[in-house]
């Protein structure tokens, strides 16, 4: 056999696209009758290349997909990523069916079945709606354990429909009330007439009954939560006691999971301010409680500030707290104020920036508690004054030093001198919170003199004769008059 003939029998191409077929019918059917042989083949081979290409990466897109078959999406993929022009109109929606057709002698032809479409018919008929455009909302799933009213989430009457052992709360209601028709059943009517017990029965198959709460404490969250009110109304003055109560307050401020106990709590809390306010013991205990929830950073507090507030304000502001005749505990009380400003100066600095309108609404609760002089005590004025303290300098030079030459003329004077020292002590503490202020004014200063009829016009003559007294006066009465000429 010649060279020749070997190299005649050798395939130019594995593939369909075969030179003298496939390419050259392509070539006829662009007007290309003449096609040079060698070019035929060139055009083969390329092309076959390319397809190998295409395949190859389609095959990555099918494993990378934990698939065996080769889909027209990974095709389209493939295109994608060789940066080639990608199929258009190609409709995956139902199978390719190919169909075989006779062309010349012993030469058969596969094609598409594809639907004719009439033109007319297709012109004539309605346009379709104009899709609408994707968007996107953002809603609360649940808040707090609590499933807002939306319509994105299921309504009452669906949740109806729920099982009981699956909704939960519900079996707890009815043992409830089984427990209630126990206690209301009258034995001997019973024996005689007709069950009391078997007529409620009867009676609850019609009745529709609410859970108490909306969502359903854990039996560990109700047993946790029984232990420590337990242990925090215990005030009995023993070592093991005061350890029990310790314990109780560390794990309120350290436990990741008490966020469902939050509410019952700060419940907890005002329901006890509101009942013990001459129990100066378990009041603390309560300021106690809500530091420790404060310092709980797995807690999420900000829906709960608006109720810890008013129970922190109780405290500070209340005219009266334990017995006021006995010494100890009028020291106790002041201690008890002491520690609830600190407690609303940290609510502020935490959630401040949260509530806008948080600070101004305080500001002025304790504004009001300060310039009322009727039915007010000394001790409602010095939680006021603490209160205003840990507001910052602004609210002392507006709120304070703006009321306090009417406070002193109309509620001071009237005072014992006792008291007239008490608060004349607290106002100046206050005020010296504008000695950092004042100190820069001090330096400017060529003269360091203290105009005293300048400071009698301004905070009266007890105060005034108080402050130059004072080792700083030259500090506080600076940081008064700071930026006034």
């Amino acid at each position: 056999m010649s060279k020749n003939s070997q190299r005649s029998s050798i395939p130019t191409s594995h593939t369909l696209w075969s030179p003298s077929d496939t390419v050259k019918d392509a070539a006829e059917s662009l007007g290309i009758s003449n096609l040079n042989e060698e070019a035929a083949k060139n055009l083969a081979m390329d092309i076959e290349y390319r397809i190998h290409e295409i395949l190859d990466q389609a095959s990555k897109f099918m494993r990378h997909g934990k698939r065996r078959t080769l889909h027209t999406s990974d095709i389209d993929r493939a295109l994608k990523v060789l940066n080639l022009e990608p199929l258009y109109g190609y409709d995956v929606s139902r199978p390719l069916v190919f169909k075989e057709a006779l062309v010349g002698a012993g030469q058969n032809l596969y094609y598409v079945d594809d639907d004719e479409v009439d033109f007319e018919k297709l012109i004539n008929e309605p346009l379709p709606k104009v899709p609408r455009f994707s968007t996107f909302t953002a809603h609360w799933l649940a808040i707090e354990g609590v499933q807002p009213a939306i319509p994105q989430n299921p309504s009452p009457n669906d949740i109806k429909n729920i099982l009981p052992i699956n909704r939960g709360s519900m079996e707890n209601m009815f043992s409830l009330i089984n427990d209630e028709v126990k206690e209301d059943t009258n034995e001997e009517f019973t024996s005689t007439g007709p069950s009391v017990s078997s007529n409620v029965s009867n009676q609850k198959q019609g009745l529709e009954v609410k859970p108490l709460v909306k969502h359903v404490l854990s039996r560990e969250l109700q047993l946790y939560f029984d232990k420590i009110v337990e242990v925090l109304l215990n005030q009995e003055e023993t070592k093991e006691a005061e350890f029990l109560r310790n314990s109780a307050l560390q794990s309120v401020r350290a436990d990741p999971g008490l966020h469902q106990l939050v509410p019952y709590f700060i419940q907890f809390i005002s329901e006890t301010i509101t009942k013990n306010l001459k129990n100066i013991s378990l009041l603390s205990t309560m300021l106690e409680l809500i530091y420790s929830l404060l310092m709980n950073e797995s807690l999420f507090l900000e829906p709960y500030v608006h109720a810890i507030i008013p129970c922190i304000l109780t405290l500070l502001l209340a005219k009266k707290i334990g017995n006021v005749d006995d010494e100890l505990q009028k020291q106790q009380q002041l201690a008890l104020r002491e520690l609830s400003a600190s407690l609303l100066e940290r609510v502020i600095e935490d959630f401040g920036s949260s509530y806008s309108t948080l600070k101004p609404r305080i500001t002025r609760t304790l504004l009001r508690a300060f310039v009322s002089v009727n039915n007010t005590t000394p001790g409602t004025q010095y939680g006021a004054l603490l209160g205003l303290r840990g507001l910052g300098s602004e609210v002392i030079r507006i709120v304070v030093l703006g009321n306090v030459i009417n406070w002193s003329s109309t509620f001071l004077e009237k005072l014992q001198e006792e008291d007239q020292v008490f608060l004349i002590d607290t106002l100046i503490e206050t005020l010296r919170v504008l000695t950092k202020e004042g100190k820069l004014v001090k330096d400017m200063k060529t003269e360091n003199g203290i105009d005293n009829d300048r400071l009698k016009q301004r905070v009266g003559d007890l105060i005034a004769d108080r402050i130059i007294a004072c080792d700083d006066a030259q500090d506080i009465y600076w940081g008064i008059f700071f930026g006034e000429v």
